[in-house]
Protein backbone atom coordinates (compact mmCIF):
# COMPACT_ATOMS: atom_id res chain seq x y z
CA UNK A 1 0.00 0.00 0.00
CA UNK A 2 1.45 3.38 -0.78
CA UNK A 3 0.33 6.26 1.04
CA UNK A 4 0.16 10.06 -0.67
CA UNK A 5 -0.26 13.29 0.76
CA UNK A 6 -0.34 16.69 -0.85
CA UNK A 7 0.40 19.73 0.32
CA UNK A 8 1.41 23.48 -0.50
CA UNK A 9 -2.03 24.85 -2.25
CA UNK A 10 -3.90 27.50 -1.45
CA UNK A 11 -4.55 30.94 -3.28
CA UNK A 12 -2.91 33.35 -5.47
CA UNK A 13 -3.26 36.41 -7.42
CA UNK A 14 -2.58 35.62 -11.50
CA UNK A 15 0.59 35.39 -12.52
CA UNK A 16 2.23 34.14 -9.11
CA UNK A 17 3.88 31.03 -8.21
CA UNK A 18 3.09 28.03 -5.75
CA UNK A 19 5.02 25.02 -5.31
CA UNK A 20 2.95 22.11 -4.88
CA UNK A 21 4.36 18.97 -2.98
CA UNK A 22 3.15 15.23 -2.67
CA UNK A 23 5.34 13.27 0.04
CA UNK A 24 4.83 9.31 -0.59
CA UNK A 25 4.81 5.98 1.90
CA UNK A 26 6.84 2.90 1.37
CA UNK A 27 10.20 1.80 0.64
CA UNK A 28 10.58 1.78 -3.12
CA UNK A 29 9.74 5.23 -4.06
CA UNK A 30 12.01 5.66 -6.58
CA UNK A 31 10.54 2.76 -8.89
CA UNK A 32 7.23 4.63 -9.17
CA UNK A 33 5.98 6.60 -12.12
CA UNK A 34 4.80 9.46 -10.52
CA UNK A 35 2.15 12.44 -12.03
CA UNK A 36 0.17 15.59 -11.14
CA UNK A 37 -3.37 15.50 -12.03
CA UNK A 38 -5.88 18.21 -11.76
CA UNK A 39 -9.77 18.85 -11.66
CA UNK A 40 -11.63 21.91 -11.70
CA UNK A 41 -15.68 22.04 -10.65
CA UNK A 42 -17.47 20.09 -13.30
CA UNK A 43 -14.57 18.75 -15.16
CA UNK A 44 -12.98 15.69 -15.35
CA UNK A 45 -9.78 15.21 -13.74
CA UNK A 46 -6.78 16.04 -16.33
CA UNK A 47 -3.16 15.10 -16.38
CA UNK A 48 -0.89 17.93 -15.50
CA UNK A 49 2.70 16.44 -15.44
CA UNK A 50 4.60 12.95 -15.08
CA UNK A 51 7.96 12.18 -14.16
CA UNK A 52 9.48 8.80 -14.82
CA UNK A 53 10.80 6.19 -12.19
CA UNK A 54 14.08 7.18 -12.36
CA UNK A 55 13.23 10.60 -12.74
CA UNK A 56 14.62 11.43 -16.00
CA UNK A 57 12.09 12.04 -17.78
CA UNK A 58 9.29 14.37 -17.81
CA UNK A 59 6.13 15.39 -19.57
CA UNK A 60 4.07 17.94 -19.05
CA UNK A 61 0.17 19.11 -20.52
CA UNK A 62 0.48 21.45 -23.34
CA UNK A 63 -1.69 23.84 -21.32
CA UNK A 64 1.46 23.68 -19.02
CA UNK A 65 4.67 23.67 -20.81
CA UNK A 66 6.91 25.94 -19.72
CA UNK A 67 5.13 27.26 -16.96
CA UNK A 68 4.90 24.53 -14.41
CA UNK A 69 8.22 22.25 -13.46
CA UNK A 70 7.77 18.60 -11.98
CA UNK A 71 10.88 17.49 -10.06
CA UNK A 72 10.68 14.13 -7.44
CA UNK A 73 13.64 13.94 -4.89
CA UNK A 74 13.63 9.96 -4.63
CA UNK A 75 15.98 10.30 -0.91
CA UNK A 76 12.81 12.19 0.45
CA UNK A 77 9.85 10.38 -0.83
CA UNK A 78 8.54 13.17 -2.52
CA UNK A 79 7.44 14.53 -5.68
CA UNK A 80 6.76 18.44 -6.03
CA UNK A 81 5.27 20.83 -8.94
CA UNK A 82 6.61 24.49 -9.10
CA UNK A 83 4.05 26.38 -10.70
CA UNK A 84 4.68 29.70 -12.53
CA UNK A 85 3.21 32.04 -14.35
CA UNK A 86 -0.24 31.22 -13.02
CA UNK A 87 -3.50 31.75 -14.85
CA UNK A 88 -7.26 31.85 -13.09
CA UNK A 89 -7.67 28.19 -15.59
CA UNK A 90 -5.42 26.68 -13.58
CA UNK A 91 -7.68 26.76 -10.49
CA UNK A 92 -8.49 23.61 -9.44
CA UNK A 93 -7.60 20.70 -7.25
CA UNK A 94 -4.12 18.72 -7.53
CA UNK A 95 -3.58 15.38 -7.19
CA UNK A 96 -0.69 13.10 -6.92
CA UNK A 97 -0.35 10.15 -8.25
CA UNK A 98 1.37 6.81 -8.06
CA UNK A 99 2.08 3.91 -11.04
CA UNK A 100 3.74 0.69 -9.95
CA UNK A 101 5.31 -0.72 -12.57
CA UNK A 102 6.31 -0.26 -16.46
CA UNK A 103 3.94 2.67 -17.98
CA UNK A 104 3.79 3.35 -22.04
CA UNK A 105 4.24 7.21 -22.88
CA UNK A 106 0.44 7.17 -23.97
CA UNK A 107 -0.64 5.66 -20.21
CA UNK A 108 0.81 8.24 -19.02
CA UNK A 109 -1.93 10.56 -19.19
CA UNK A 110 -4.39 8.24 -18.73
CA UNK A 111 -6.00 8.53 -14.49
CA UNK A 112 -6.53 4.05 -15.21
CA UNK A 113 -3.60 3.81 -15.13
CA UNK A 114 -2.35 4.64 -11.62
CA UNK A 115 -2.47 2.75 -8.84
CA UNK A 116 -2.37 5.43 -6.05
CA UNK A 117 -3.76 8.79 -5.29
CA UNK A 118 -3.43 11.20 -2.85
CA UNK A 119 -6.71 13.51 -1.53
CA UNK A 120 -5.75 16.56 -3.26
CA UNK A 121 -4.47 19.62 -2.41
CA UNK A 122 -6.66 23.15 -3.58
CA UNK A 123 -5.16 25.54 -6.01
CA UNK A 124 -7.23 28.97 -6.63
CA UNK A 125 -6.04 31.10 -8.94
CA UNK A 126 -7.71 34.83 -8.71
CA UNK A 127 -7.88 37.33 -11.76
Amino acid sequence: QVQLVESGGGLVQAGGSLSLSCAASGRTFSSYTMGWFRQAPGKEREFVAARSRGGGSTYYADSVKGRFTISRDNAKNTLYLQMNSLKPEDTAVYYCAARIGLISFAGLRNTYEYDYWGQGTQVTVSS
